[in-house]
C-alpha cells in the first residue's frame, strides 16, 4: 500500500528540468495524448492539439504530431478536458471513507475535493481530521481547516476539542487551501485571529452566509471571507461578488441552485469567471444517481452555458481562487496531468480519467482499489447512557393545548420560526402528525449524560414512526424526529447497538438502517453496499409519510445554530441571530403567545 497523501506536491527541480527538455524537443516524453480536441479554459477555446506528458506533469500542448513520445494514446474524436474540482465538500456526508468516495467520483471526472471535515473533527478532533484528510487512492484532498472545534459560543455537549494554536498551524500547511466555514453570527476575537492568520498565510477563508444580507453579510465579509456556497439566486451572487467573494454554486442532496443561477447565461458576463462548483453535502446515492461535479457541468451546458465556460467553472475558477492553479485546474505546461477524455460535451461521462499522468478510470469504472485502513480508534463512539427525558412539559390552557415555538424546514436546511398550538396530555406537549408537526430530539452521544434538547419541526411529512441519525451538525449528537415517544426511544436504543448511522422505526420495530460505525458518521463498507442500504432507508422513511428528498441529510441540519431562524442543541432551543436560548413553550399575553425569537422582531443592528 502506498503512503497516504493529501493535496499535491509541486514539481521538483529534476521534474522541471526534464519537462523543459521534453517541451523543447530535446528529450522524448513519456506519453502523448494525440488527436483530441483540447479544452483551453483560459481562453474558452476548443482546439485540435496533442498533449505531451512527462511523469506527473504536462510538458506541452502542441500542434498534432509536433513532439515525440515513447507511448501514444489515440484521442481522435474525443475532447481532452481538465478534471473537476469540488470547491467545498464535507466528506462525511457521503457516508463513505475517502477511498470509497474516490472509487465513486473519480471515474466521473471529479478528482479533487476541497474538504472541510467539520463532522469528524467534532467527534475525534485532530485524529479524525487527519484520518479523512488523506488517501492512497488517486483523489486529491486539500483541506479547508475547520475553524473552531467545538463551535465558539455553542451551547451544547461536545465530543472533541482542537486548540486554537493547532487550527492556526494547520491552516498554514501546504495541503490546506484555507480556513473552513464558520458561523456568520459569531464575531469573537479568536475567530478574528484565525481569519488574520489565514490571510497572512496567503490562504482563503471559506464562507457560509446563510443567505444573509445587509449588516450581517457585510460584517462577515469584513472578516476577509472570500467565497460563499449559500447564494441561491443570481441577485445573491451579484451581491456577494460586489463584496469581493466568489460563489461556489451548490448542488448537493438538499439543494440545487444550478438553474436559478445559470438559467440565464446571457446575463452572466464576467460573473462566470467568479463562479465555481461545489456539492457541499451529498449522499452516496445522489453522487451515484446524479453525479458529482459532472452534474453541475452537465446542468450548466443544458441551461445554455458554453461548454468551455462550464468546464472552467468546474476547474480553473476553483483552482485560481484557492491559489492552487499553479498545480491543477487547467491543461497547461508544468501542471499536474489530471485530465479526462470525453466523447462529447453534453453528457460529460468520461471514457478515461487520468491523475498524475496515469489512467485511473475507464468507462465509468475505477482502475484502482481502496486499501485505506480503518483505524480501530475511530469505532465505538456512540455513548448514550441513561434513557433521556424527552417530554416537553407545559400547563395546558382550558382547551387542553399549549403554544410552542417551532421550526419549519424550507429550501433544504433553512428554518422558519413559527408558532403552533399543540395538545397537552398528562402535562406533556404532543406532536401533531396530521398537520406535519413532529417532535425532534437531540441527545448527547459523547459522554453518556442522557441530556436531550427537544422541540417541534414541520416539513418532513412524517405520519407515523421515527427516523434518527448520528450525523448532526455541528457536534454530531444523535438527532431523532418522531410522532411518538415510544418510537423515538426505540430508535435511540437501536442506535446504540449499531454504533451509529441512520435508522427508521415504526411501532418500535426497526424497518431499515444504514450502519455508520466509523465515528458514527461513515461506513467501513464499499460504496455499493452503502448505496443499497441508503436507498432502502430512504424508501422506508417514505413509507412512513416522509416527503422530502434525502431526509437523513436534512435531519442532520435541523438543529444547526448557524442557519436562521432557530437551532436546537441537546441543551435546548436557540435563536440563531442572537445565539441565545429561548423557551419552546411560549408565555401568553392574554390569549396571544409572546414570541422571544429575533425573527419576529424588526431588524436590530445588535442582533448578530
Amino acid at each position: 500500500m502506498k503512503p497516504m497523501t493529501a493535496g499535491a506536491a509541486p514539481p521538483t527541480p529534476d521534474e522541471i528540468f526534464h519537462l523543459r527538455r521534453c517541451a523543447a524537443g530535446r528529450e522524448t516524453a513519456d506519453i502523448a495524448i494525440r488527436g483530441g480536441h483540447v479544452v483551453h479554459v483560459h481562453t474558452a477555446e476548443i482546439r485540435l492539439a496533442d498533449m505531451i506528458l512527462q511523469g506527473r506533469h504536462i510538458a506541452a500542448i502542441v500542434d498534432p504530431g509536433r513532439l515525440s513520445a515513447r507511448r501514444d494514446v489515440d484521442a481522435t474524436g474525443l475532447f481532452v478536458a481538465p478534471t473537476f474540482i469540488d470547491a467545498h465538500f464535507h466528506p462525511e456526508y457521503t457516508m463513505l471513507l475517502p477511498g470509497e468516495t474516490a472509487r465513486l467520483v473519480v471515474p466521473r471526472g471529479t478528482t479533487t475535493l476541497l474538504s472541510d471535515p467539520v463532522c469528524i473533527a467534532n467527534v475525534l478532533g485532530s485524529f479524525g481530521m487527519d484520518m479523512i484528510g488523506a488517501t492512497t487512492t488517486p483523489l486529491r484532498l486539500f483541506a479547508q481547516v475547520t475553524p473552531d472545534v467545538p463551535r465558539r459560543g455553542h451551547v451544547g455537549i461536545d465530543g472533541a476539542r482542537v486548540a486554537q494554536a493547532e487550527i492556526l498551524e494547520r491552516v498554514q500547511r501546504d495541503s490546506a487551501v484555507g480556513l473552513g466555514e464558520s458561523n456568520p453570527f459569531m464575531m469573537d476575537e479568536e475567530m478574528a485571529e484565525a481569519m488574520s492568520v489565514t490571510i497572512a498565510a496567503g490562504k482563503r477563508i471559506t464562507g457560509h452566509t446563510a443567505r444573509l444580507s445587509d449588516e450581517p453579510l457585510w460584517a462577515y465579509a469584513a472578516g476577509g471571507v472570500g467565497d460563499d456556497h449559500n447564494a441561491a439566486t443570481l441577485d445573491e451572487v451579484l451581491e456577494r461578488l460586489r463584496l469581493g467573494m466568489i460563489v461556489t454554486l451548490q448542488s448537493g442532496s438538499m439543494t440545487d441552485y444550478c438553474e436559478a443561477i445559470l438559467g440565464h447565461p446571457e446575463l452572466l458576463g464576467l460573473v462566470a469567471s467568479h463562479i465555481a462548483f461545489c456539492a457541499d453535502d451529498k449522499h452516496v446515492e445522489d453522487l451515484h444517481d446524479q453525479g458529482a461535479i459532472d452534474h453541475h457541468v452537465r446542468s450548466a451546458v443544458a441551461l445554455g452555458v458554453a461548454p468551455a465556460t462550464a468546464i472552467r467553472m468546474a476547474s480553473l475558477n476553483a483552482a485560481s481562487h484557492f491559489r492552487i492553479d499553479h498545480l491543477i485546474g487547467s491543461l497547461t505546461p508544468s501542471r499536474l496531468a489530471d485530465f479526462q477524455l470525453l466523447p462529447n460535451l453534453t453528457s460529460f461521462r468520461p471514457i478515461s480519467v487520468w491523475v498524475d499522468g496515469t489512467e485511473v478510470a475507464r468507462d465509468g469504472v475505477a482502475l484502482f482499489e481502496n486499501t485505506d485502513p480503518v483505524p480501530r480508534a475511530a469505532l465505538g463512539t456512540i455513548h448514550l447512557g441513561a434513557r433521556p427525558d424527552i417530554a416537553v412539559r407545559a400547563e395546558s390552557h382550558p382547551d387542553g393545548t399549549a403554544w410552542v415555538q417551532a421550526m419549519e424546514m424550507y429550501d433544504g436546511y433553512y428554518k422558519r420560526a413559527f408558532h403552533v398550538r399543540l395538545d397537552v396530555v398528562d402535562g406533556a406537549v404532543q406532536p401533531d402528525p396530521t398537520n406535519d408537526i413532529a417532535k425532534i430530539c437531540i441527545v448527547d452521544r459523547h459522554h453518556s449524560t442522557g441530556t436531550a434538547g427537544v422541540g417541534f419541526v414541520r416539513g418532513f411529512g412524517l405520519r407515523t414512526g421515527a427516523i434518527a441519525a448520528s450525523t448532526n451538525c455541528d457536534n454530531q449528537n444523535i438527532v431523532v424526529i418522531g410522532t411518538s415517544d415510544s418510537d423515538i426511544h426505540a430508535a435511540l436504543t437501536a442506535m446504540t447497538g449499531m454504533g451509529g448511522g441512520y435508522i427508521v422505526v415504526a411501532d418500535e420495530v426497526v424497518l431499515a438502517s444504514v450502519p455508520l460505525p466509523v465515528a458514527g458518521l461513515m461506513s467501513d463498507q464499499p460504496w455499493e453496499t452503502v448505496y443499497t442500504e441508503s436507498v432502502a432507508a430512504n424508501a422506508a422513511a417514505a413509507s412512513l409519510g416522509c416527503t422530502v428528498h434525502a431526509p437523513f441529510m436534512i435531519l442532520a441540519f435541523v438543529g444547526l445554530n448557524g442557519v436562521p431562524d432557530l437551532g436546537l442543541t441537546e441543551m435546548g432551543l436557540m435563536d440563531v441571530a442572537t445565539q441565545l436560548p429561548i423557551p419552546v413553550v411560549m408565555e401568553l399575553d392574554g390569549r396571544r403567545p409572546v414570541c422571544r425569537c429575533s425573527a419576529s422582531r424588526p431588524f436590530q443592528r445588535d442582533s448578530f
